[in-house]
This record gives C-alpha cells, sequence and structure tokens, in this order.
C-alpha cells in the first residue's frame, strides 16, 4: 500500500522547530526593529486590550452594513447565531461521523492541526499546473493513507512522488469540511450576506446594482479581524493558495469562481445542512468567496484609521503622521498644527502619569458627525418624493433625552441604540427645528432663548422675562 512506501519518507514532527502560524509579539521584537511591521500597534491592541479593539473594529462594521439588533448580537456573540438548519436525518449522521475524531480532521482549529495542513498547502502551491485541481478527486486509498499520517502528527515528504495533488487537494477540502464549525465561522454568516449586497448610489442618492467593491474590502478587512487567530491564520494561507490558483486558470481551467464553488461549502455554508435549506443564498455566498480570492490580497490589512487609532492609543502622541491625516481629522481646509485633545480619533486619553488610560466622551463624536452630514446631503437632494420622506423620517424621532451615565463611543451596545433624531436635531440644527404648528405657537423663555441662527435660517428672538 502507499502508507507502507512512504512509512520510510516520514518521521515525527520536531515540536521545537514546529512550523509556526501566527504572529508573535515576542519574535517581532527580537528578530526585527517593529517600524517595520505596519500592523504592530493594531496587534498590540488586540492583545493587550482585546474589548477595546473589539469595539473599535464592531463599530466600524456597523458603519458600513446594517445589521439589525439580533444578527448584531449573533456577531459579538451575544446570543446564538440562527442559522438554516436541516432535517434529523442528516443531523445524526453528522453527528456520528464526528464521533471518530482524530488529532487533525475532525478536531477544533488549533496550530498544531494548522500546521499538519500546512504540508498539503505548501504542496498544492508547487503543483498549481494540475488541470482541474480541487474539482478532480483524488484516489480514495491514497487519501486513506494520507489522512492517517497527518492525523499521527507525522512529517512527510509529498514530493516523492508517493501521492498525487490531486489527494492533496480532495484532502485539504474535506479537512475544512469536517471542521465542527465553519471556517469563516457562523456568526458571522449574516455579515458576509450583508457585505454582498454593498451596492454604489447614484447621483439622486438610489441603490443600484453595481457592487461596491471598496467598501466591501474595508468590510472585510474589519471583519476578519474579528476571526480567532486560527481561523485568521489558516484563512489567510487558503485564500492565498486559491489566489495563485485561479492566476494560472489558463493551465488549470479552475478560475475564482470555479474554486469558489468548490470551497464555499465547506467554509461558509452552516454545518449540517443542505443546498436546499440555504432558501437561494448559494450564489450569493459563491459570489461572496469568489470575492474573497480575487481580493485576498487586500483583505488582511487594517485600515489606515485603525492603524492611526492603535497608533495614537499608545504612543499618546499628538501630531499625525501626515497634511491630509490633519486635514481629514480636523474637517477643514486649513490644517491644523497639531490634534486637539478633543479629537475624534480617539476616545482614551493618557492621564499625566502615563501609566493608566481613561475613557473620555468628546463633545461630538465622529459618528454624530456623520450623521450631520447625511442629513446635508438629504437636505441638499433635489425635490423629489423620496427627500420628503427622509426629512418626515428625520423630524418624527422623540428629541434624545440626556442619560444619567456617561456614554462610551465604543459600547458594546448596537449604536442604532441611540435616537437618530435626537442626534440631529441636537447637534445639526439646534433649537431651530420648527414644525408648521410649532411656529405658530409662542416660544417660552427657556425655549427660545438660544438666539443661535444657521445658513438660511431665521433667526429666534428671546422674549425679555418680566421684571
Amino acid at each position: 500500500m502507499a502508507a507502507e512506501g512512504c512509512n520510510q519518507n516520514t518521521r515525527k514532527l520536531d515540536r521545537g522547530a514546529r512550523f509556526n502560524v501566527f504572529p508573535s509579539m515576542e519574535t517581532s521584537k527580537t528578530s526585527q526593529p517593529v517600524i517595520f511591521n505596519p500592523d504592530f500597534f493594531v496587534e498590540r491592541l488586540r492583545h493587550e486590550h482585546p474589548q477595546a479593539f473589539t469595539d473599535l473594529v464592531l463599530s466600524h462594521v456597523t458603519r458600513l452594513i446594517d445589521l439589525p439588533g439580533e444578527e448584531f448580537a449573533q456577531l459579538t456573540g451575544d446570543c446564538d447565531p440562527r442559522l438554516p438548519s436541516s432535517t434529523g436525518l442528516l443531523r445524526s449522521f453528522n453527528i456520528l461521523k464526528r464521533k471518530e475524531k482524530g488529532v487533525v480532521f475532525g478536531a477544533p482549529l488549533t496550530e498544531e492541526g494548522i500546521a499538519q495542513i500546512y504540508q498539503l498547502i505548501e504542496y498544492l502551491r508547487k503543483n498549481l499546473h494540475i488541470e482541474g485541481l480541487f474539482r478532480v478527486p483524488g484516489h480514495s486509498l491514497r487519501q486513506a493513507a494520507l489522512r492517517e499520517i497527518l492525523n499521527a502528527g507525522a512529517e512527510i515528504d509529498l514530493e516523492m512522488g508517493d501521492f498525487h495533488p490531486n489527494d492533496a487537494a480532495s484532502l485539504l477540502k474535506a479537512y475544512l469540511g469536517e471542521l465542527p464549525e465553519p471556517l469563516l465561522m457562523h456568526r458571522h454568516y449574516h455579515a458576509h450576506l450583508k457585505i454582498g449586497e454593498l451596492t454604489v448610489f447614484d447621483g439622486k442618492g438610489d441603490k443600484t446594482n453595481t457592487p461596491d467593491k471598496e467598501r466591501q474590502i474595508e468590510a472585510f478587512q474589519l471583519l476578519f479581524m474579528l476571526l480567532p487567530p486560527a481561523n485568521r491564520s489558516l484563512l489567510k494561507l487558503l485564500l492565498d493558495l486559491l489566489y495563485h490558483t485561479a492566476r494560472n486558470q489558463q493551465v488549470n481551467k479552475m478560475s475564482a469562481i470555479n474554486l469558489a464553488t468548490m470551497f464555499a461549502p465547506q467554509i461558509i455554508w452552516p454545518k449540517n445542512v443542505m443546498a436546499s435549506d440555504l432558501q437561494g443564498n448559494i450564489e450569493k455566498l459563491n459570489n461572496g468567496i469568489a470575492f474573497l480570492i480575487r481580493h485576498s490580497q487586500k483583505l488582511f490589512k487594517a485600515p489606515a484609521y485603525i492603524k492611526e487609532y492603535a497608533r495614537v492609543y499608545f504612543t499618546g502622541s499628538k501630531t499625525l503622521q501626515s497634511k491630509d491625516d490633519l486635514t481629514l481629522c480636523s474637517g477643514t481646509k486649513e490644517t491644523p498644527a497639531v490634534l486637539e485633545p478633543t479629537s475624534n480619533l480617539s476616545p482614551y486619553t493618557r492621564k499625566s502619569d502615563g501609566n493608566s488610560l481613561t475613557k473620555s466622551i468628546d463633545t461630538e463624536t465622529y459618528t454624530e458627525s456623520a450623521l450631520r452630514e447625511l442629513y446635508q446631503q438629504v437636505n441638499n437632494m433635489p425635490e423629489s418624493a423620496k427627500k420628503k420622506k427622509l426629512i418626515r423620517q428625520f423630524e418624527k424621532q422623540p428629541l434624545m433625552t440626556p442619560s444619567s451615565e456617561p456614554r462610551s463611543p465604543f459600547s458594546s451596545k448596537h449604536w442604532r441604540s441611540r435616537s437618530l433624531g435626537g442626534i440631529i436635531k441636537r447637534k445639526v440644527l439646534g433649537g431651530q427645528i420648527l414644525t408648521g404648528k410649532e411656529n405658530g405657537k409662542a416660544q417660552s423663555p427657556a425655549a427660545s432663548c438660544s438666539g443661535d441662527t444657521s445658513s438660511g435660517g431665521a433667526v429666534i428672538q428671546a422674549r425679555k422675562p418680566p421684571i
């Protein structure tokens, strides 16, 4: 058998020199200066302040995609994900199948398991010319022998010719399919569907059918930052392999969409379901995985604003790195010399001793600034029924009541729990939002003493109180 022929070519892994796919902060500090790692402060924030890191990323995820309360709770892990389910017969069959677990196959994702599977990935990278790679199945007996070797924790020289690249490709798909949870995780399932729906808006503010690739890439960058380290590491290795496979599609006949069709059931489909249970989402999922393959080289980089936030978080530096960043943060055409202490860039400020961090709430968060811009854009739209409807939605919201407790910009509660209309009325128009009925009523001294004006707005004069 093939297993007997290759026993001489295998040996136990040296645990001291085991392949390590996880980024190590200690390694980066000793082997090379940290200045060469552009994501150094991002990784440091992830390890030293995981809750602040998670809240920061989640706040930007919800800025890009609309997640209702239940779906947001699933993304944060506050509740169990609600996924398509299958019949009891299929579920019981899969439970029986998973009883036979090995060190690698069928076991939860671990560093040791990834080190074993990396042998398959490394071998496949050298054989991207094989026609029908990942589509043509390998030999069942050779796959069984290779599975046994990998499950035993042995290192094998696949270049000896005892196994075919199709054997390794089939076994890689089998490993991903036998993970207890999909590589892209159950709780991220709805977020992937929502990201696939991001499209470009036309001049009238209406959605088009053209995908907004830039926003999709940004959303995936943020979403992948929420993955556990093991999932993120293996996903990066896998997508890089599939990316180079698709680049050789003229030889191997495997395009990005073909590869996505092969791997979507293994890495994103909920467990214990059949194709009929996904209710028309199969095409969306396949297109989503194809998008990940095509843009894999951009998806594992932190967005620039996350890098800058993490840098300021640890260095406490008030000087930004470029004039463009200063202009962006100031919101004006003139560039200030330094970043103000109450900048919207970071809700965290250092105490004078420099050893502890304290949260402070800015008088105007970047979310409220975005809401003001949104209202102004709606107000500048051409007159139409859509514009009137949006204006009514802003104005019908009740005024926001001040909370007795200060709220952190990165609270674990969902952003949309705040009153949208209250923020707009309080921050954008101040005391000048008056409906037709209110214009006809006399204003009380307390309500009409602001005297604020805005461009194009009426001046509200205060009555003098009786002496």
